[in-house]
C-alpha cells in the first residue's frame, strides 16, 4: 500500500508521495491518535497478522508498535479517550480468540488488554466492514447487522435497525452526525438522537451521484468526500471535495460544497481503502496549515491545507522539513 499528501494552495490541488507502508497487508483497520495514523491487523498472503504499524506524520516516517494478542482481518477499530478499540475481524473459534474478539491499546503504555464481551448476548461476526465512534459510543457493522460498545459502560448493544439497514460504505461522523451514501449514491446523514436518516441538501448541482461509493473524513468540522472517476484507457482521476454541513432550524441536512477538483491520477483498476483525519500543530510557522493523505495498496497521497487539519487516503494499485503540527483525516483505497 502507498501513501500521498495532498497539498493545497490557491491555484492548484495536488498529492505528494509519502513512504510505502512497510508490509502489503490486506483488510487492514486505521485510526488516527494524535499525530500518528495506525495501520491495525490485515493480511498476507491470506494469513491475518497481529502486526499493527503507525505512520508518524510529523515526519512521514513508519514505526513497529507493539502486536494485537490475535491475528486479525477486516476488523473494526475507533477511538475513545485516547485509546485505540479493535472489533472482529476474527473467527471466535477457541477460548483465546473469544476472550480477545474485542481488545484495546493504549498508545501512552503501549500495552493492548482483552475487552469483555462474552457476557453479553449478542452476535459476534469476524466481517467488519463499516465503524464511527458517535458520543463516545463505538458503532460496528458486519454482514448481520451489528454492535454498539460504549467503553465509559463496558456495555454492548446492538444497533438501531435504522442505521443498520442505512448504513452503506465508508462513514464519517460530523457534528455527531453519521454520513455515508444511500443506494441511489446520494450523501445522507443519521441522527442517532431521533434515529432518522435525512438526505443531505444543497450538494446536487456540484457532486456526482456515488453510485461506486466514496469515502469521507471529518476534516476539521468539515465533511469531506473523495472518489474515483474514469478518465482515459489507462487511469482513473481521484476527485475530491469538502463540504460545509449543518442542521437548520427545521431539521434539515444542508450543504455547501466549498471546493470540489480533481487531485490525482491513478491506475485503472485502483480503488480507495480508507480515508482518516489527523491532527498536528505546526511549531516553525506563524500561520496554521493542514493537509490531506491518500493511500493506495502501493500508491498514498497526502493533502495540505489551511485550519490544521490533514486528511489521509489509502488506495490499492501503482507504486507511489521536520514539522510539528496538528492533523485530523486520512483515507485508504483497494485494487
Amino acid at each position: 500500500m502507498q501513501w500521498f499528501m495532498l497539498y493545497q494552495n490557491p491555484t492548484k490541488n495536488s498529492l505528494i508521495s509519502l513512504p510505502p507502508a512497510p508490509s502489503p497487508l490486506v483488510g487492514s483497520a486505521f485510526v488516527a491518535v494524535g499525530p500518528k495514523i495506525y495501520v491495525i491487523g490485515g493480511s498476507i498472503n491470506d494469513i491475518p497478522s497481529p502486526h499493527v504499524w503507525a505512520l508518524d506524520c510529523r515526519f512521514h516516517r513508519w514505526e513497529a508498535v507493539p502486536s494485537m494478542r490475535i491475528s486479525r482481518e477486516f476488523a473494526a477499530a475507533g477511538v475513545v479517550d485516547g485509546r485505540i478499540y479493535v472489533i472482529g475481524g476474527c473467527v471466535v473459534d477457541t477460548w483465546a480468540k473469544s476472550r480477545n474478539w474485542a481488545e484495546v491499546f493504549d498508545p501512552k503504555t503501549e500495552k493492548w488488554d482483552s475487552v469483555d464481551s462474552g457476557k453479553d448476548d449478542f452476535l459476534r461476526e469476524k466481517w467488519m466492514h463499516g465503524s464511527a465512534v458517535v458520543n463516545e459510543r463505538i458503532y460496528v457493522m458486519a454482514d448481520r447487522s451489528g454492535v454498539v460498545y460504549e467503553p465509559k459502560t463496558k456495555k454492548w448493544d446492538s444497533v438501531e435497525s435504522g442505521l443498520d439497514l442505512g448504513w452503506r460504505g465508508r462513514a464519517c461522523v460530523v457534528d455527531g452526525i453519521l454520513y455515508c451514501y444511500d443506494y441511489v449514491g446520494n450523501i445522507r446523514g443519521f441522527d442517532v438522537r431521533t434515529e432518522v436518516w435525512k438526505e443531505l441538501r444543497g450538494v446536487e448541482k456540484k457532486l456526482p451521484k456515488f453510485l461506486c461509493g466514496a469515502t469521507m473524513a471529518n476534516v476539521g468540522g468539515k465533511l469531506v468526500v473523495v472518489w474515483e472517476r474514469k478518465g482515459n484507457v489507462k487511469e482513473m482521476e481521484v476527485w475530491c471535495a469538502e463540504i460545509e454541513v449543518e442542521e437548520n432550524g427545521e431539521g434539515e441536512l444542508w450543504g455547501r460544497v466549498e471546493w470540489c477538483d480533481a487531485v490525482h491520477k491513478v491506475p485503472m483498476g485502483s480503488s480507495i481503502v480508507h480515508c482518516l483525519a489527523v491532527s498536528i500543530q505546526f511549531t516553525h510557522y506563524d500561520d496554521d496549515r493542514a493537509q490531506i493523505i491518500l493511500a493506495y495498496a502501493n500508491y498514498e497521497t497526502v493533502l495540505r491545507r489551511r485550519e490544521m487539519d490533514l486528511l489521509h487516503i489509502a488506495w490499492h494499485s501503482i507504486n507511489p522539513g521536520f514539522y510539528s503540527c496538528r492533523i485530523r483525516s486520512s483515507i485508504a483505497c483497494n485494487k
